[in-house]
């Protein structure tokens, strides 16, 4: 009975560790998924660095409020699969909205995000944000136009210059 007790506390130690390490923490329905299905959605988030786990609700309730997330422990009604990422924090929610888009057994309960607990709507909008290379390259792109108008702009001016000392 010990034992049993012992391996329990180490389980919800282990899951709180996870919860205040990740940067993203993602409650959501998996009922109804088939395996295939179920080993797909896990491709998609290894391939956004991300990781999927089946706990007990019990020990991730537990972990939740040992790592300072009680409101999110409150989402965990029902059997719930979490997703946990370290370092994207739209990856996850990208993927679990374009996998949702086909699998309508899928329905994101809340999560974590940065250290503060919210709900479907908030997850919704990072799944709406454009990925971290995506806004790389527009920024690049804005700053690039920047120096090619200033280039214009000199050139024309040098050619004045020019025209003004030829006349």
């Amino acid at each position: 009975m010990k034992a049993i007790l012992l391996a329990k506390q180490e389980e919800v130690a282990l899951a709180a560790k996870r919860f205040a390490e990740a940067k993203v923490v993602i409650a959501f329905d998996y009922q109804g998924l088939t395996v295939s299905k179920s080993e797909q959605l896990r491709k998609a988030l290894r391939q956004s660095g991300c990781e999927m786990a089946v706990l007990k609700n019990n020990i991730t309730r537990r972990a939740s409020v040992e790592a300072g997330y009680a409101e999110f422990a409150e989402a965990l009604k029902g059997p719930k699969a979490i997703i946990f990422s370290n370092d994207d924090v739209v990856a996850p929610a990208k993927a679990l909205y374009e996998f949702s888009k086909e699998n309508e057994v899928v329905k994101i309960a809340g999560g974590i995000v940065e250290g503060q607990v919210v709900d479907t709507a908030k997850i919704l909008e990072l799944a709406a944000l454009p990925s971290y290379e995506t806004l790389l390259t527009m920024l690049a792109a804005g700053m690039l136009g920047t120096v090619s108008q200033l280039a214009i702009g000199l050139n024309m001016i040098v050619e004045q210059r020019e025209e003004q000392e030829n006349a």
